[in-house]
Protein backbone atom coordinates (compact mmCIF):
# COMPACT_ATOMS: atom_id res chain seq x y z
CA UNK A 1 0.00 0.00 0.00
CA UNK A 2 1.06 3.87 -0.30
CA UNK A 3 1.82 4.80 2.89
CA UNK A 4 4.68 2.08 2.77
CA UNK A 5 5.79 2.83 -0.67
CA UNK A 6 8.48 4.55 -2.53
CA UNK A 7 7.42 8.24 -2.59
CA UNK A 8 6.50 8.11 0.95
CA UNK A 9 9.88 6.85 2.18
CA UNK A 10 11.72 9.34 -0.26
CA UNK A 11 9.87 12.16 1.64
CA UNK A 12 10.52 11.11 5.25
CA UNK A 13 14.33 10.71 4.22
CA UNK A 14 13.80 14.14 3.09
CA UNK A 15 12.14 15.41 5.99
CA UNK A 16 14.49 14.72 8.57
CA UNK A 17 17.64 14.52 6.07
CA UNK A 18 18.06 10.71 6.70
CA UNK A 19 21.46 9.10 5.56
CA UNK A 20 19.39 6.37 4.25
CA UNK A 21 15.97 4.71 3.79
CA UNK A 22 14.35 3.58 6.78
CA UNK A 23 12.99 0.11 7.26
CA UNK A 24 10.09 -0.78 7.58
CA UNK A 25 7.28 -3.67 8.56
CA UNK A 26 3.97 -3.63 7.32
CA UNK A 27 0.67 -5.57 8.57
CA UNK A 28 -2.98 -5.99 7.27
CA UNK A 29 -5.62 -6.74 9.37
CA UNK A 30 -8.96 -6.36 10.21
CA UNK A 31 -9.51 -4.31 7.10
CA UNK A 32 -6.40 -1.80 8.60
CA UNK A 33 -3.01 -1.65 7.04
CA UNK A 34 -0.36 -0.72 8.95
CA UNK A 35 3.27 0.62 7.96
CA UNK A 36 5.73 0.93 10.64
CA UNK A 37 9.32 3.06 10.24
CA UNK A 38 11.87 2.71 12.01
CA UNK A 39 13.36 5.91 12.56
CA UNK A 40 17.01 6.68 14.49
CA UNK A 41 14.90 7.61 17.36
CA UNK A 42 11.90 5.90 17.51
CA UNK A 43 9.21 4.30 15.32
CA UNK A 44 7.19 6.12 13.21
CA UNK A 45 3.44 4.45 12.25
CA UNK A 46 1.20 4.80 9.09
CA UNK A 47 -2.29 3.58 9.16
CA UNK A 48 -5.17 3.12 6.49
CA UNK A 49 -8.50 1.93 8.40
CA UNK A 50 -10.52 1.08 4.86
CA UNK A 51 -14.81 1.44 5.34
CA UNK A 52 -16.96 0.15 3.69
CA UNK A 53 -18.26 3.31 2.68
CA UNK A 54 -17.48 6.98 3.24
CA UNK A 55 -20.04 7.07 5.63
CA UNK A 56 -19.04 4.13 7.65
CA UNK A 57 -15.11 5.88 7.16
CA UNK A 58 -16.54 9.19 8.76
CA UNK A 59 -18.28 7.06 11.75
CA UNK A 60 -15.02 5.97 12.10
CA UNK A 61 -12.86 9.45 12.77
CA UNK A 62 -15.85 10.92 14.98
CA UNK A 63 -15.83 7.80 17.46
CA UNK A 64 -11.54 7.69 17.08
CA UNK A 65 -11.83 11.84 17.04
CA UNK A 66 -14.10 11.62 20.95
CA UNK A 67 -11.73 9.01 22.16
CA UNK A 68 -8.57 10.54 21.67
CA UNK A 69 -7.18 12.65 24.33
CA UNK A 70 -6.00 16.47 23.33
CA UNK A 71 -7.61 15.64 19.75
CA UNK A 72 -7.77 19.07 18.49
CA UNK A 73 -10.20 20.09 14.76
CA UNK A 74 -7.61 20.89 12.05
CA UNK A 75 -9.43 23.39 10.21
CA UNK A 76 -9.14 25.80 7.40
CA UNK A 77 -6.68 25.42 4.35
CA UNK A 78 -4.37 23.45 6.79
CA UNK A 79 -7.26 20.67 6.95
CA UNK A 80 -7.23 20.05 2.55
CA UNK A 81 -10.92 20.19 2.41
CA UNK A 82 -10.97 16.73 4.57
CA UNK A 83 -12.08 16.24 8.27
CA UNK A 84 -8.87 16.00 10.45
CA UNK A 85 -7.49 16.66 13.75
CA UNK A 86 -4.42 16.51 15.51
CA UNK A 87 -2.90 15.67 18.57
CA UNK A 88 0.52 16.60 19.89
CA UNK A 89 2.12 13.50 17.88
CA UNK A 90 -0.69 12.37 15.33
CA UNK A 91 -2.70 13.69 12.63
CA UNK A 92 -5.64 11.58 11.07
CA UNK A 93 -7.16 12.41 8.23
CA UNK A 94 -10.66 10.86 6.48
CA UNK A 95 -10.74 10.79 2.69
CA UNK A 96 -13.13 8.83 0.63
CA UNK A 97 -13.79 5.68 2.51
CA UNK A 98 -10.45 6.01 4.14
CA UNK A 99 -8.92 6.86 7.75
CA UNK A 100 -5.30 7.98 7.20
CA UNK A 101 -2.97 8.39 11.24
CA UNK A 102 0.31 8.98 11.12
CA UNK A 103 1.47 8.31 14.93
CA UNK A 104 4.95 10.15 15.77
CA UNK A 105 4.21 9.40 19.23
CA UNK A 106 7.33 6.98 19.90
CA UNK A 107 9.95 9.38 18.37
CA UNK A 108 11.38 12.51 20.34
CA UNK A 109 9.87 15.89 20.41
CA UNK A 110 11.68 17.34 18.40
CA UNK A 111 13.18 15.74 14.67
CA UNK A 112 16.01 16.13 11.98
CA UNK A 113 17.98 19.13 11.46
CA UNK A 114 15.62 21.48 11.59
CA UNK A 115 13.98 20.42 14.53
CA UNK A 116 10.53 19.67 13.49
CA UNK A 117 8.02 19.35 16.55
CA UNK A 118 6.28 15.30 16.49
CA UNK A 119 3.04 17.33 15.79
CA UNK A 120 4.24 19.10 12.85
CA UNK A 121 6.10 16.10 11.35
CA UNK A 122 2.96 13.79 11.53
CA UNK A 123 0.69 16.68 9.64
CA UNK A 124 4.12 17.07 6.91
CA UNK A 125 3.82 13.29 6.44
CA UNK A 126 -0.16 12.98 6.32
CA UNK A 127 -0.45 15.43 3.99
CA UNK A 128 2.67 14.02 1.61
CA UNK A 129 0.34 10.70 2.02
CA UNK A 130 -2.82 12.78 1.14
CA UNK A 131 -0.73 14.51 -1.85
CA UNK A 132 -0.16 11.15 -3.36
CA UNK A 133 -3.35 9.59 -2.64
CA UNK A 134 -5.33 9.26 -6.34
CA UNK A 135 -8.18 7.03 -5.05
Amino acid sequence: MMVCGEEIRANIVKILALPSVPGTAASWADKLYTCTYTLPGGALVLSVKQAPDPDAAHTYFQDLQRSTVAATPIEGLANLGFPAFQTPASAIFVKDNFVLTVDAAALPETLGPNHVTRDAYAYQVATTVLACWSE
